[in-house]
């Protein structure tokens, strides 16, 4: 128990990073509301809304197009990943075979190489295979970008469960394919919801592939297709913060969508793993 003094600590300082959070984001929306007319580079609160700047934003920067081709990507991402996770993680888990712990760390090795040190070979490596300039160039390198930690995080979820539920399977005769997709993969329904949202939120917001693999307008990602926006309304603050909540509103809907089980992975996560 804590005492009525420490509870209200807490709370003061929750609600000042809440509002520290928040200032921005109250910013950016304000501005997206304000006229054309009346919108600047500093904060303002607009006399009255202005919901034109969405419109224009999504008919100018060609968004329905950006925003296709982010979906389709982040989706491909988040199955492949989901699934080899599943396979990975579970055989690191709970088979045993020589040199399984050297693999699981190397593994590992993909969750500190940044983008930065490999994107140029990359490009090289995909140019010669014919691959630049489509999505797969940019749903293969982000799959196996994503795999490191999908990996890390099943096999933290298949070993916390418990050593009965997998011997009583057992018993009554069944495969490991069957072990795996039966009961599992169901009960692992928190941690998956989570890692699919965190590589789904990884996939949407990278920039840097896009940049260097994509040259095709019809296949830039939301992202990419914002950067090109920006430099070309650079003044037309109230059209650009429509066009940044546009961008990013997917992300947040399938957060707050997703908000009761992605809370209940991470807690399960943080406790198990």
């Amino acid at each position: 128990m804590i005492s009525g003094r420490e509870r209200a600590l807490n709370y003061a300082i929750l609600t000042l990073f809440a509002a520290l959070a928040l200032l921005p984001l109250i910013g950016v929306v304000s501005s997206a509301l304000t006229p054309a007319a009346e919108s600047g580079p500093s904060f303002t609160w607009p006399r009255h809304l202005d919901l034109g700047n969405f419109s224009t934003a999504w008919r100018q920067g060609h968004f329905a197009t950006y925003l296709t081709s982010s979906l389709l990507v982040a989706v491909s991402v988040v199955l492949l990943t989901a699934v080899l996770a599943i396979l990975a993680g579970f055989s690191f888990a709970h088979f045993d075979y020589p040199g399984r712990s050297a693999l699981f760390y190397v593994t590992l090795i993909g969750l500190m190489v940044p983008p930065e040190a490999f994107v140029i070979p990359l490009y090289f490596n995909l140019r010669d295979t014919g691959l630049t300039d489509s999505y797969w160039s940019l749903i293969l390198p982000q799959t196996a970008q994503s795999l490191a930690f999908g990996v890390f995080w099943m096999r933290n979820f298949f070993r916390s469960v418990p050593v009965s539920v997998i011997e009583a399977a057992r018993l009554d005769g069944a495969s490991d394919w069957r072990l795996l997709w039966r009961i599992l993969v169901p009960t692992s329904r928190p941690a998956l919801l989570t890692m699919a949202m965190l590589v789904f939120m990884w996939t949407w917001n990278e920039f840097l592939l896009p940049l260097v693999m994509i040259t095709d307008e019809s296949k830039r990602t939301a992202p990419l297709g914002l950067a090109f926006f920006q430099s070309e309304h650079t003044t037309q603050y109230s059209v650009l913060a429509a066009a940044s909540i546009i961008v990013a509103l997917p992300v947040v809907a399938s957060y707050v969508f997703l908000q009761r089980h992605f809370i209940s992975g991470m807690l399960s996560g943080a406790v198990k793993g």
